[in-house]
C-alpha cells in the first residue's frame, strides 16, 4: 500500500467543482500520474496525483480541509 501526498500547502478538494462528482471514489481504481484531487492555494487548483496505480482505499481527509506539504491525502492499494 502506497499514500498519496500533497506537495503543497492549501485547501484540498476531492471534487473538480462543487456540484461536480470526485474526481476518483474510493474503491476506484487510479493510474499512475492520474489527479485523484486538487489543491487550492490563492485562487490557483493544483493537481493532487498518484504516482502509483491501483485502488483507492480510502481519502484520508474531507473535502475543504486545509493540508500541509508532506501531509498524506489518500491510500492507495497495489
Amino acid at each position: 500500500m502506497s499514500t498519496v501526498k500533497a506537495q503543497q500547502s492549501g485547501v484540498f478538494y476531492r471534487c473538480p467543482a462543487p456540484e461536480a462528482d470526485p474526481y476518483v471514489r474510493e474503491g476506484g481504481h487510479v493510474d499512475p500520474g492520474q489527479t485523484i484531487a486538487v489543491i487550492e492555494a490563492v485562487k490557483t487548483y493544483n493537481p493532487v496525483k498518484s504516482e502509483s496505480g491501483g485502488t483507492v482505499t480510502r481519502f484520508l481527509l474531507d473535502d475543504g480541509v486545509q493540508v500541509a506539504p508532506g501531509q498524506e491525502v489518500a491510500e492507495v492499494a497495489d
